[in-house]
């Protein structure tokens, strides 16, 4: 764990300069990774295209989980929807580019972090949500470090325009987090959680892959 390097809300966001909140990872990207996405985008963005498709499907699955949660069905009904026109998007650049999508592979930081999701209605409830929201955050940080990176232009503005969304999408999950949970336990796991995150975040290899 982490827990006596790294304090929460520590880090800066990448798009601080535009006035986004501050990140609650307690691991910053290492600058090699934006130089290897920066190196082999058109992998970047192949990857990046599976990830805001996979991201649509765990929105869907979760309305499925819960029917019964009503502010959690609407909001995750609105989110697949906005995950998939980012999966658009990106699939658009792909093709303006001259490439194709993909296969999908497994992403072994999202699986890492599912291993830590506990038993039982609630448990279970409380750790997707929380770890749901911490892989938005993640992706916030990355994709804001993509578009400082980038020349002035469509493509930097479209990446700052995901940046936003997804840290919009980690303040989301952290308020259902909060609607069906006591606060003071949705705020003991989430910093367990981020402890977890940043190990597993230290630990991946530097490659043109959001992770």
């Amino acid at each position: 764990m982490f827990s006596e390097n790294f304090a929460f809300n520590t880090l800066p966001s990448p798009l601080s300069a535009l006035s986004m909140p501050v990140s609650p990872l307690r691991f910053a990207t290492p600058p090699a990774w934006t130089e290897a996405v920066l190196a082999d985008f058109d992998t970047f963005l192949q990857d990046h295209a599976a990830a805001e498709k996979k991201a649509s499907g765990m929105a869907i699955s979760m309305l499925s989980h819960y029917p019964d949660r009503t502010e959690l069905v609407a909001a995750m009904a609105d989110l697949a929807v906005e995950e998939l026109t980012h999966y658009r998007e990106v699939v658009k650049w792909i093709h303006r580019r001259g490439g194709v999508t993909a296969a999908d592979r497994k992403d072994a930081y999202v699986l890492g972090l599912r291993e830590h999701i506990r038993r039982g209605r609630e448990l279970y409830l409380l750790d997707r949500l929380l770890t749901a929201g911490i892989i938005e955050a993640r992706g916030a940080e990355r994709f804001g470090l993509v578009a400082q990176a980038l020349e002035p232009g469509p493509l930097q503005q479209f990446y700052r325009s995901i940046a936003r969304s997804e840290e919009r999408h980690y303040s989301l999950f952290l308020e259902l987090a909060r609607r069906y949970i006591d606060p003071a336990t949705v705020a003991a796991r989430s910093a367990e959680l981020l402890d977890i995150e940043a190990a597993i975040a230290a630990e991946l290899p530097i490659r043109p892959a959001l992770h």
